[in-house]
């Protein structure tokens, strides 16, 4: 099998394709509640005769055994919807209220069902094994690290895992390839300011903590302009603020919730250092006390050379290498991908979805209508690069 015959494959089940991508649209789940979403998977994954484990909460891992000996790569696609309200107009909208599939993860179930079906047509041929994982809550608290935590890297011990995300802004059978970080860390922060409370025309009698909140929240951003270098990159968002019940009242207390976002690990160690640093002194400065909580989430992606070397060039064989497309800057959007690649090595693509030149609607929009003409597309290319990597074990 080569990269065109298996893409000629991916045609001919266009159907079967379009068909699933409709039926996760249709009915989609936010994160963790994907039980019908997760029946329905494992349901056509052992219809391909494929050993069905559910490991930790609504999780599906597929194991596809080659009949030969070999090593083990994983495809790993996120299941879970957006709480945001379809105005597509599409004949199989959404038909849960509230919540839709605006980030393409129903396409990025159906393109990993989709490599599957053309693996499992090919056992006979396939050294080694292959795992599917479908993961919950990527958009929310993540699941990659509950799925590894619960054993789905192991037995057998994965040696590589692919995954991707459909992009609007590239056009249809094209990909995306970024060799190094991809994806930032984050790291959400919650802060409560304690100071003490006074008449707003007396303000000497207290201590201000929205006057200390409005310090930190400028402060904050020296951060990113001051303390990281112009060639690296990091971000400071402050998202919510809470404070007080009257105009003419200085409160006793001021909660500030937000997201710090770095590349690299060192970035993330220093950052979250020197934020903690920033908020309790000045704190101590305005007579607040400070209660300041930076939880570690999603470690970023960083995509070794060695699987992305392989994915790249499996993509120019099957697509001309005018399809496959260098992105030359990381993004500061996280994805929890990279636990899987940080537990084995990996590489995360882009799929292009936008039917021709022109972008598709962003992704989280309630009007975002990418083209299914990318389901063949990717279900090949994952499929093929699987292929390639049990046979020449290049990753």
């Amino acid at each position: 099998m080569n990269e065109q015959d298996f893409l000629k494959e991916a045609a001919s089940i266009f159907p079967y394709l379009q068909e699933m991508r409709r039926c996760f649209h249709h009915h989609p789940e936010l994160g963790d509640h994907e039980k019908w979403t997760s029946e329905r998977i494992a349901q056509e994954l052992t219809s391909m005769g494929i050993e069905v484990s559910r490991p930790v909460g609504t999780a599906v891992v597929g194991l596809l055994q080659g009949a030969l000996p070999g090593r083990v790569a994983a495809l790993r696609a996120d299941m879970d919807a957006l709480p945001i309200t379809e105005h597509t107009g599409l004949p199989f909208s959404s038909e849960i209220s509230g919540v839709m599939h605006a980030c393409g993860h129903d396409l990025h179930i159906t393109a990993a069902l989709g490599a599957a079906r053309l693996l499992a047509a090919h056992r006979d041929a396939l050294p080694g094994s292959v795992k599917l994982f479908f993961q919950p809550n990527e958009e929310g608290t993540g699941g990659a690290e509950r799925m590894i935590q619960a054993g789905c890297m192991e037995d057998p011990h994965v040696d590589v895992v692919f995954g991707g995300h459909v992009n609007p802004e590239l056009p249809v059978g094209t990909v995306g390839i970024r060799y190094g970080s991809a994806y930032a860390a984050s790291n959400p922060f919650h802060i409560t300011l304690t100071g003490a409370s006074t008449h707003g025309a007396q303000p000497d009698a207290g201590h201000d903590p929205i006057v200390c909140a409005a310090q930190i929240i400028s402060a904050a951003q020296t951060l990113v302009s001051r303390r990281t270098a112009p060639t690296d990159a990091a971000v400071v968002t402050f998202g919510s603020i809470h404070a007080g019940t009257a105009g003419n009242i200085i409160p006793g207390t001021a909660t500030l919730t937000g997201i710090i976002r770095t590349l690299g690990p060192e970035a993330r160690r220093r950052t979250t250092k020197e934020f903690k640093t920033l908020v309790s002194g000045i704190a101590a400065a305005m007579g607040i006390s400070a209660e300041v909580t930076v939880e570690t989430s999603y470690p970023g992606v960083v995509n070794r050379d060695a699987p992305t070397d392989l994915i790249r060039a499996t993509a120019e064989r099957m697509l001309g290498a005018d399809h496959v497309r260098l992105i030359a800057q990381p993004t500061m959007g996280t994805e929890d991908f990279g636990y899987f690649a940080d537990a084995a090595t990996g590489s995360f693509i882009q799929i292009g979805v936008a039917a021709g030149d022109t972008p598709a609607a962003p992704l989280h929009s309630d009007l975002f209508t990418p083209d299914e003409q990318a389901l063949p597309v990717a279900a090949a290319l994952y499929a093929s690069a699987i292929w390639n990597f049990l046979h020449t074990g290049l990753a």
